[in-house]
């Protein structure tokens, strides 16, 4: 079999008690019919490194806790030495239905009238057609602020600028990848915002998704209002380096010639 374009990048800390029913729903879905499956086991104390090599997964084991986006990043590094074209990134904690996998590899390959495909695909719990669980009125206060700072900033409309369920094209990842391009705490509204404003292509597409069953959120506790102050002034320093100090980081070479 030749190399495969698409990466699943499932990043995990202590999920031993999720990561079984996503990676079930994935052999379901038959993604392993045209997509490669890594799990960054980001430090964990529990299973979850065991679970994943038993069921035949890519590996990437941190020894020392990089944080959630720290190890999504891993993830892009593994997917540009690999030569993968296209990745797409799921929650480890059940939360994304594997079902979302084909639609947004379909948009992820599908080409607008110029010819140009979209470099990050976002499920979207807000879209008709999604499927989604009851968020609490913090969240949704979240969600509806960092919307409004995305537009004003960029004049694009994101319905669901905190999602982890994403598709991303080789351009996409390959940048993400660098030093520096990527915030490796909490990426989120603020790495949209950046590449909305870095002429990067962003689209959306109905998700489904189901409330977490088992383990600890990692925005337990008091947690989301420290990161509801981290992600705006996150979004004011991301605008400010690139609209007023004008620093537009450059993609690597690799990632402007991605099929």
């Amino acid at each position: 079999m030749g190399q495969k374009e698409l990466l699943i990048v499932i990043p995990a800390h202590n999920e031993a008690q999720n990561l079984p029913r996503v990676l079930d729903q994935l052999a379901e879905q038959e993604v392993d019919r045209y997509a490669d499956i890594l799990v960054v086991d980001d430090a964990s104390t529990d299973d979850t490194l065991g679970i994943a090599r038993e069921r035949g997964c890519r590996t990437v084991s941190n020894i020392f806790r990089f944080g959630y986006g720290g190890a999504v990043q891993m993830g892009y590094k593994y997917a540009v030495r690999g030569g993968y074209s296209f990745v797409v990134q799921m929650d480890a904690d059940g939360q994304h239905d594997a079902c979302n996998v084909p639609v947004l590899c379909r948009r992820l390959w599908e080409r607008d009238r110029e010819g140009l495909r979209p470099d990050i695909v976002l499920g979207s719990r807000y879209l008709e057609g999604s499927r989604s669980f009851s968020l609490s009125w913090a969240k949704r206060v979240a969600h509806r602020l960092f919307r409004w700072l995305i537009r004003s900033a960029t004049g694009q409309t994101v319905t669901d600028p905190t999602t982890g369920l994403q598709g991303l094209s080789r351009r996409a990842f390959s940048f993400y990848a660098r030093y520096g391009n990527f915030d490796d705490k909490y990426p989120d509204a603020n790495m949209l915002a950046q590449m909305a404003l870095l002429s990067f292509r962003v689209a959306e597409v109905p998700a489904v998704m189901y409330p977490r069953t088992a383990g600890r959120s990692i925005h337990s506790g008091l947690r989301p209002a420290w990161y509801m102050v981290r992600m705006v002034y996150s979004l004011a320093a991301v605008v400010f380096r690139i609209r007023v100090l004008k620093k537009e980081i450059m993609p690597a070479p690799e990632a402007l010639t991605g099929r």
